[in-house]
Order: structure tokens, then sequence, then C-alpha cells
């Protein structure tokens, strides 16, 4: 069973729609999530940001795990680690990590981002390989993107069926990614209703997804643009994702009570 529990790779694939300003987020954000794969709990997935340092520049640290539990964790171990250093003001990453092992698929990549010159160094440390791309300009990796997109989602200037485009270097490759806005909707949570924007990013059809159009995710309707719930219809079975745990929001968290 070829799944990939990587919710991070599920969560991130946002993009820029206005001028940037730290506003939706900022050091001692954390969320939590359970993942839920069919009738049972499959994994939980954490994102974590912190303030660090970089080649002598002030960065935020943004950490995402994912790790499976319970029956799936005895037939399909799922152990991610991601990580980007992304620059305070632009939100553009320096480094990207992907540390992964998915049923026994693992991946070691370190990549470092040269954002003048548009080129992408990659340390494989599985293979011992280093290689250089050509990347475009603004390019970001899954965690930054979702990060820059938070801060720069203009919830105003939205539109049912408005599409963007958003250029990421993955992996070894340069990917260019269409999101499209589906509307408002309140869902049920744990913690009460909240009111959400909808987006449906399109994604590759195959292996992993049943089709282009199989992943829906959700997030808050304020200023904290939080992620709050992700369904995917996968090639095998469905998954879905829901905010299990918060701490260190930068602005007020809003229920609606009726």
């Amino acid at each position: 069973m070829k799944i990939r529990i990587a919710i991070f790779s599920l969560l991130l694939m946002f993009l820029p729609l206005s001028v940037f300003s730290q506003k939706a987020f900022d050091s001692g954000e954390w969320f939590k999530f359970r993942v839920h794969y069919g009738w049972f709990n499959a994994s939980y997935a954490t994102l974590q940001v912190n303030e660090a340092k970089l080649d002598d520049k002030n960065v935020f640290h943004i950490v995402g795990k994912g790790k499976s539990t319970g029956l799936l964790h005895l037939f399909f171990k799922v152990d991610d680690n991601y990580e980007t250093y992304i620059d305070k003001k632009t939100n553009l990453p320096y480094r990207f990590i992907r540390k992964i092992d998915e049923g026994g698929y693992t991946k070691d990549l370190e990549i470092d981002f040269d954002q003048k010159q548009n080129k992408a160094h990659v340390f494989d440390r599985k293979h011992n390989e280093n290689s250089t791309f050509t990347t475009r300009d603004n390019v970001h990796d899954l965690l930054s993107a979702f990060y820059y997109v938070r801060n720069d989602l203009n919830v105003n200037k939205l539109n049912i069926g408005d599409e963007f485009n958003f250029p990421m270097f993955f992996d070894k490759e340069n990917h260019d990614f269409k999101l499209k806005f589906m509307g408002r909707e309140v869902i049920n949570t744990k913690f009460g209703k909240i009111a959400t924007l909808k987006f449906r990013p399109y994604v590759l059809a195959g292996r992993v997804f049943k089709e282009k159009e199989s992943l829906t995710i959700w997030i808050s309707d304020d200023k904290n643009k939080m992620p709050v719930k992700i369904s995917a219809n996968l090639a095998i079975g469905s998954l879905d994702a829901d905010i299990d745990e918060f701490r260190g929001l930068k602005h007020p968290f809003k229920i609606i009570m009726n």
C-alpha cells in the first residue's frame, strides 16, 4: 500500500496574492493535526515556527513532522521531517530539508536556495550527491509557500472560481501549481464552528491522488489563516486531516457561537 501521509505536501500548495507584510504568524506558533485514513487514526502531524540564525541572517525556522500511529504504523511506517529557513521580510526560503521514511520509501535532501542567482543547490545525503538546478524568480519550497501565502492572502479580493499559479521547487524539479478558490464555508471542529476559506489545489493524478482535483483544503477566514481541515481522494482510499491542537497564534482565535 503506497500511501503518502506526508501531510505537509497536502497542506502546502498555496500561492501569494498581494504585497507582503508580516501579519498572520510569529515565532512560537504550533499546530497539531490528527490524520485519518479510512476508519482509523493514521498519524499525527505538527508544524512549528521558531526564530533562528542562518549564515548570520535572522530567519524563521519552520519545522513540520509527521509520524504514523496505531495499526497503520504496524504495516506502513511513516516518519517525515520537513524544515525550511525563511527570510523574515520576504518569506522566501534560504534552505529546505526533507528527510522522510514512508513505508520504506526514503529521501534525505537538503536544498540551499540562491534567490538572487535563481539557483537551487541540492545535497542528496542518501546517495552522497550534489547537484545544482536553475529556478524561477521568487521560488518557494513546500513549507515556505504556505507561510508566505498566509501573510499575503487578500481575502477581500477573492471571488469564487479565481485561479492562481505558483512556482515551486520540490526535490530536484521545478513545479507549477494551480489553485482554485471554492468559496467560504463554516465547518465543525473539535473547538466549535469555524468560518473558513475553501481551496482546491490541482495535483498530479496517478500513484498518490485519484485525479487532479482530489484535494480540498480549508483555512480559517480570519487574520491567522490557520489550516483547519484537509480532505483528499487517494488512488487507494481517502484521507482526512483535522486541526487537533494549537498554540501561539498571533491573533485571537474565533469560534462561531450560536
